[in-house]
């Protein structure tokens, strides 16, 4: 494997920038090492590899694509410079990638759970409400770490958006969930579902474009994240468009959501929850797109906040290496500095996956 010399910066953290780092046999280190080949030279600043927080590999829009689909979708997002996804739902079992070398790191959420005519078709595991608890319990075991709840969506007979679950039902499965070791999060548009899930223990949160001042200061004191999906929210008003005959409430929420979808992701920032950066990749919107999502994000808060949220925050919440001694170097160095220019991120000099450069302007 080649080794390679990161001239620096090299951003490890939010208070720690070393000078350089080198990459030999594909982990990192600080000290400069004794090898008797060739170094091949990487200028530009370092930071760790992207994270892509809410993305759905082996999915698009009409459910579980090939394996070989899949594939072409993680390297869109690794050319892009994500080189760690947390895929939030997906109907194909994609375990397959973890053994690819040439892909992005996965952590699987398994399979979304919804009830059934209550979400996209052929997505979810669609299941009765009373079932909920085992089968959350069931995908809590097939994935990563990780299960993926849909906790609203548009109940026709209401006309509007409504929870899918009641407290009782989400308290129990969330039980079910941490007991065995594993961390759930949900996916809400609404203010209504909000609440029931703080209540029982969600550990992170999608859109949540129906968050309250109370239900961000709830996050924040429990930590709990939030990943805004700014590339998703701006697809509201077609929702709405394509709802308002028969739904007018549903349409006007959306719409009031879309309007004030920057003014939210800075209350939420003010109010102190962790933002973390997720493109919601798979079903309508394309792969490889996180660094225009955090272009995105970085409309409503500073551009070193998007990029720690797009990094080193991520992965701590994942319990992923950054950029430490011996860990995997998973990297990727830009001509300017992103915390100052987060529209850098299209601009990637180098990816580097498992210490071997795979994408970017010098591949």
């Amino acid at each position: 494997m080649e080794a390679l010399h990161f001239t620096g910066p090299v951003l490890v953290d939010d208070d720690t920038v070393a000078d350089q780092a080198w990459s030999v046999g594909g982990r990192l280190t600080f000290e400069q090492p004794r090898h008797s080949g060739e170094i091949t030279t990487v200028g530009g600043f370092v930071v760790p590899g992207l994270v892509d927080m809410h993305c759905h590999v082996g999915l698009d829009s009409g459910g579980a694509t090939d394996p070989e689909l899949a594939v072409k979708q993680a390297t869109l997002d690794r050319d892009a410079g994500t080189l760690l996804i947390r895929d939030a739902g997906s109907p194909l079992d994609t375990s397959f990638v973890h053994a690819r070398e040439d892909l992005p790191r996965l952590i699987r959420a398994a399979r979304f759970i919804a009830r059934p005519k209550r979400y996209l078709r052929y997505y979810a595991r669609e299941v009765e409400p009373t079932e909920l608890p085992d089968v959350a319990a069931e995908e809590a075991a097939k994935g990563d770490g990780w299960i993926k709840l849909i906790a609203d969506w548009i109940d026709r007979d209401a006309g509007d958006l409504t929870p899918l679950w009641t407290p009782e039902q989400l308290r129990e499965a969330l039980v079910r969930v941490h007991d065995a070791g594993a961390r759930a999060t949900a996916h809400t548009f609404s203010t209504e579902a909000i609440g029931p899930l703080l209540d029982a223990g969600i550990d992170c949160i999608e859109h949540g474009t129906g968050m309250t001042a109370e239900h961000m200061r709830v996050a924040a004191q429990r930590g709990v994240p939030v990943v805004p999906t700014m590339l998703q929210v701006d697809n509201f008003i077609g929702f709405a468009d394509a709802g308002a005959a028969k739904y007018p409430e549903y349409a006007a929420r959306m719409r009031r959501m879309h309007e004030r979808r920057y003014d939210h992701v800075r209350d939420l920032h003010d109010a102190g929850v962790i933002l973390l950066v997720g493109t919601d990749a798979g079903g309508t919107l394309g792969h490889g797109l996180l660094p225009q999502e955090a272009v995105e994000m970085a409309r409503a808060i500073p551009d070193a906040e998007v990029l720690a949220g797009a990094t080193w925050r991520a992965r701590r919440f994942l319990g992923v290496d950054t950029l430490t001694e011996g860990a995997s170097a998973d990297l990727v160095a830009y001509p300017r500095d992103p915390r100052e220019d987060i529209s850098v991120l299209h601009e990637p000099d180098a990816v580097v996956l498992r210490g071997r450069v795979v994408a970017g302007r010098t591949a």
